[in-house]
């Protein structure tokens, strides 16, 4: 991951999110989605401590996760940010762009170790393949076909239409 934005615009540098085990997250985000670890800081707060752990997605930006030890967290961890919201749990999610290639391998790895995917849905300017990981974290697997329609002006003049009959 490049230590400057080397002329490029402010961009998202990571998202951060807390986990329930730490080994879990790890074994899929490295072993079955095959992100690399690229970064782990230690560090003692409060009464506790936590680990900060940082998952380079390939384009400059990373996912991270916080393993939390007395640092004021509530036991269990509710780290599923939909459900545990009473929300659906496709609401809040992380969405990851693949290609045919990386996402079928990706689902090869999902289902060697003994996992489907959750939800298939097509947007009809993308397939969104949804997998729940160790955290109840939706993560979404995003195959642009042809990719998100661009249109600043009709996204603002919609952004409050509703459906017909509501």
């Amino acid at each position: 991951m490049p230590d400057d934005h080397g002329g490029r615009p402010p961009s998202i540098h990571h998202v951060a999110y807390a986990c329930r085990d730490l080994d879990a997250t790890h074994h899929f985000y490295a072993d079955i989605i095959g992100l690399t670890l690229v970064h782990t800081e230690v560090t003692p707060f409060d009464q506790g401590f936590f680990r900060h752990v940082f998952y380079d997605c390939g384009d400059g930006s990373a996912l991270a996760f916080f393993d939390l030890h007395g640092v004021g967290e509530p036991q269990p961890v509710p780290t599923a940010i939909s459900t545990d919201l009473g929300l659906p749990a496709w609401v809040n999610h992380f969405a990851y762009r693949v290609d045919e290639a990386s996402k079928a391998a990706i689902l090869d790895r999902l289902r060697a170790d003994g996992r489907e995917p959750d939800i298939e849905l097509d947007h009809g300017w993308c397939v969104s393949t949804y997998i729940t990981d160790p955290n109840g974290i939706l993560f979404e697997l995003c195959l642009d076909r042809p990719g998100l329609p661009v249109d600043p002006a009709e996204a603002d003049r919609r952004r409050h239409e509703t459906p017909p009959g509501f």
